[in-house]
């Protein structure tokens, strides 16, 4: 019964709509540094790989939220429409590994290939890259976009609004903010609840005055 129960709640609340803010400062419009993070094919990747981008769409996520499973084959399908048109789509696992093993990096290697990804499964084993964007849940999904040389936030959020079950999806947040950019629009919703596992962040090792 109680496990029944639990199902039907995670259910409800991944077909929920999700239109809600962040609860933290809001961080459309924030800047974001590049970065250089290891792939699952060993090669490290930089925003400055793709010098003929328009903009990425940057999908934290990881392998043991019960969330991020829902999501690998629509972020493939992402991947594979608006990667052609100058937004390549990149995972980005940033998990304390020492909580959970299935997200250490043998384990993303693993699953990338088994599940067949098609964009790159990038390790930020310091959590910094997470940090830069504020980045709250797995999945969370971040639309940013070059203006002037630099890449701004434009979109942050859920990547849709049902997790559970994708034929039924009515808001599709990340596409829709992909497809206002590429049109010259104003991105029509700019921050949504992201919806999942919270990312734990290491705590920070203590200054030689604070030992």
């Amino acid at each position: 019964m109680k496990g029944r129960f639990y199902k039907g709640a995670i259910l409800l609340l991944l077909a929920a709509p999700v239109i809600t803010l962040l609860g933290f400062d809001k961080i459309s419009n924030k800047m974001i540094s590049d970065f250089s993070l290891r792939n699952t094919d060993s090669r490290y990747v930089s925003l400055k790989d793709y010098p003929d981008a328009k903009g990425f769409i940057i999908v934290f996520t990881c392998n043991h939220c019960p969330f991020a499973k829902l999501y690998p084959p629509r972020l493939n399908d992402l991947n594979q429409k608006y990667k052609p048109l100058g937004v390549p789509l990149l995972a980005i696992s940033s998990t304390d590994t020492i909580v959970y093993e299935e997200d250490t990096y043998p384990m993303m290697v693993a699953k990338a290939k088994k599940e067949h990804f098609n964009f790159p499964y990038l390790f930020d084993e310091m959590q910094a890259v997470a940090k830069n964007f504020q980045a709250q849940k797995t999945p969370h999904a971040f639309v940013i976009w070059k203006e002037n040389g630099r890449w701004e936030v434009k979109y942050s959020g859920a990547i849709d609004d049902n997790g559970a079950e994708p034929d039924k999806v009515k808001n599709r947040y990340a596409a829709n903010a992909v497809d206002a950019l590429l049109g010259g629009k104003e991105v029509p919703i700019k921050e949504t609840k992201s919806i999942g596992c919270q990312i734990n962040f290491r705590p920070l090792p203590a200054s030689p005055k604070e030992r």
